[in-house]
């Protein structure tokens, strides 16, 4: 009766040219160092005026505090009286939540008609882009505030060319009611750099999608709702979320064409200019 051997195969030979564990991290360290160099200033820069101001924001918060006498510690006084004490903080929460809610749809819908009406050009596309991105360097300085007072003053140009057609507005800035649509307008001018955003996005999309809709009937609209939006959505979170920052934090517009005390009223005391 014959067998079958069944004994298995030998095993290679280990290799004995791996590098030790001790020599592939160095190496490792010695690819990373420029790394290190590099993020070194943004560190330097991040703990020295980010974070240090942030922790001593915080001590001085729990403090009875001016530049002439040294703190004093009173602990949660200074969040009580602020929550419970003063109805302008709860006003200049309110403020700044319209100028949110107004302001960042109106930009971000005008941000996106334009980009769609860039990507169809052929001609002018880079000239009328970068047109259109300049006001977004601009918008954010004293200069461009005090220049957009002057136009929305009493007396002034906007009211001017309103009273041309019958509509007596008055000066806005002076109006409580509509001062702050005064720094929503002004944000809403600065459009262009989520429409550079935008731009981008629509180009990634494929023209097959479009193509492939017309020819099942579907209308701009349709294409629109169907096609641009989910493919665009991604975009879109990422430009929500910046821009909504971007709103909380405002604070040069308003101090300026409030003249640094948030009126008239206090319908432009947001809550970076109360503090």
């Amino acid at each position: 009766m014959s067998t079958v051997s069944t004994r298995a195969p030998a095993r290679p030979a280990p290799t004995t040219d791996r590098k030790p564990p001790t020599r592939r991290r160095r190496q490792v360290r010695e690819r990373q160092w420029p790394a290190y160099v590099f993020l070194t200033p943004w560190m330097i820069g991040a703990l020295v005026l980010t974070l240090v101001p942030m922790a001593v924001s915080l001590y001085l918060s729990f403090t009875d505090y001016n530049l002439f006498d040294p703190p004093h510690w009173v602990g949660l006084r200074n969040y009580t009286e602020m929550l419970t004490d003063d109805p302008r903080y709860w006003r200049s929460v309110g403020t700044t939540m319209l100028y949110v809610v107004v302001a960042v749809p109106l930009k971000l819908g005008l941000a996106l008609a334009v980009a769609m009406l860039l990507k169809n050009l052929n001609r002018g596309r880079a000239f009328y882009r970068s047109a259109f991105y300049a006001p977004s360097l601009l918008g954010a300085s004293m200069s461009i505030a005090l220049v957009w007072r002057a136009l929305f003053n009493d007396g002034g140009t906007v009211s001017g060319i309103l009273d041309s057609v019958g509509i007596h507005a008055g000066g806005w800035v002076g109006n409580p009611d509509l001062a702050v649509y005064v720094v929503v307008l002004l944000t809403v001018w600065q459009f262009g750099a989520p429409m550079v955003i935008f731009l981008a996005g629509l180009q990634q999309i494929s023209p097959d999608l479009y193509e492939a809709a017309a020819l099942d009937g579907a209308g701009r609209w349709r294409q629109f709702v169907s096609i641009t939006v989910p493919m665009l959505s991604p975009v879109v979170f990422f430009n929500l979320v910046l821009e909504i920052i971007n709103s909380f934090q405002v604070f040069t517009p308003a101090f300026v064409i409030s003249g640094g005390k948030g009126g008239p009223a206090d319908s432009t005391m947001f809550y970076t200019l109360y503090l």
